[in-house]
């Protein structure tokens, strides 16, 4: 096999090699348990807790001072995204939300959520709620229209993702966000494709909740965090100890936390100048396939993106059957998210953008790091278009 390029960091960013030190060094050297109350698990809280305080401020969180926001460390994105859902209670001066009268019990969210977020949403309309998904228009952005007309029917929370793990299409958070504040609506955002390629300000978005995962931007599997602010009330939805202000059971872990700020700390220097070198090799990647396979097409083109995230439609191919031959030929990227990978469905957010299903079939997501080469694009344009043109002989046979 030829030189592999990965191009799939959308799914998991290989860690880096710092916040893997981080993660070693934290193991060795704090050995106790953090909720321990001798002199060496006081040591090891300390050491979370000052984790936990750097990435609440590298995220926009008020960790500290009168009325702090709280940060729950999590297994990752989806545990996150279900406290968020399912472990919501209200507002001061409201009743635990599966109390209120049935018409409070409503959950907007868009058609484009990843799974983490869709299925939590589909157990609450099991148990009652009412769960609107707002649409989207032919580029994947939500359709403000159809939130305005929602959001006067005092929904208990409105969830909406910052940008689409699948096209890497920006959703309108601020003004979302600020429409459910006049409204007296909590809102939260599942950030996770988000955070460590552009800027996420939780303050200055004034969110109620945010979540993300560290294996986004090159920290470790297996942690992530859901950012509360602090009126938000929340019920835990699993039970044990009574771990981080009783919202999330379990032994702190605190050398994933050490690698996640570690990582977090390196994705946030100079990202913007970063998100623009990366760009220019996605638009770089999608000039050199557009040209070799005039069929293909940019999903959400038109768009503001992700900088890294370029989903091409290879019209008249075979999305899953292409995702193979490039494996083979030592390219790296998948049909859309890895919580869905294997499945021969056609994806729901090509679907809900309107995207014909000769176009969906043949979607493929290509996802850059900040550490792809100009060199690997160019040999990953070249591997796919050999790809696409070894497929479109199959076809013709």
């Amino acid at each position: 096999m030829s030189d592999a390029i990965y191009l799939d960091f959308n799914a998991t960013a290989p860690i880096l090699p710092a916040a893997a030190d981080a993660v070693r060094e934290a193991s060795l050297r704090f050995g106790a348990n953090p909720g321990s109350q001798h002199e060496p698990g006081r040591e090891a809280r300390r050491a979370l807790e000052n984790a936990r305080e750097r990435i609440g401020e590298l995220l926009g969180a008020r960790l500290g001072g009168a009325n702090p926001d709280r940060l729950i460390f999590t297994s990752g994105g989806t545990e996150a995204n279900n406290l968020a859902l399912l472990g919501l209670r209200g507002l001061p001066g409201q009743h635990a939300v599966a109390t209120l009268p049935s018409r409070t019990r409503h959950l907007i969210t868009s058609a484009i959520e990843h799974p983490s977020v869709i299925e939590p949403a589909a157990h609450l309309q099991q148990l009652g709620w009412q769960v609107s998904q707002i649409g989207v228009d032919e580029n994947g952005a939500v359709r403000l229209d159809e939130f305005d007309d929602l959001v006067g029917t005092r929904p208990s929370l409105v969830s909406l993702m910052m940008a689409n793990n699948e096209t890497g299409v920006l959703q309108p958070v601020e003004t979302v966000a600020k429409l459910c504040r006049e409204h007296g609506i909590p809102v939260h955002c599942d950030a996770a494709q988000a955070v460590g390629k552009i800027p996420v300000d939780f303050a200055r978005l004034q969110l109620s909740m945010l979540s993300c995962a560290a294996h986004k931007f090159q920290g470790p599997l297996g942690i992530g965090v859901l950012v509360v602010r602090n009126e938000i009330v929340l019920h835990p939805i699993m039970f044990g100890g009574h771990q981080q202000a009783d919202l999330r059971p379990g032994t702190d872990t605190l050398a994933l936390a050490a690698g996640m700020c570690e990582a977090l700390e390196f994705s946030c220097q100079a990202i913007e100048q970063r998100g623009r070198e990366v760009a220019e090799k996605r638009d770089q990647l999608e000039q050199l396939v557009l040209k070799g396979f005039p069929r293909a097409m940019v999903i959400g083109r038109d768009s503001s993106r992700l900088p890294n995230t370029s989903n091409i439609a290879f019209v008249g191919l075979d999305r899953q059957a292409l995702v193979m031959a490039l494996d083979l030929e030592g390219v790296a990227c998948s049909t859309g998210s890895a919580c869905s990978s294997g499945s021969s469905e056609l994806s729901p957010t090509h679907l809900a953008m309107g995207l014909d299903p000769s176009a969906a079939e043949g979607a493929v997501r290509f996802s850059l790091g900040i550490s792809t080469t100009a060199a690997e694009i160019d040999e990953a344009a070249r591997r796919i278009l050999f790809c696409c043109q070894r497929l479109e002989r199959g076809r013709n046979l």
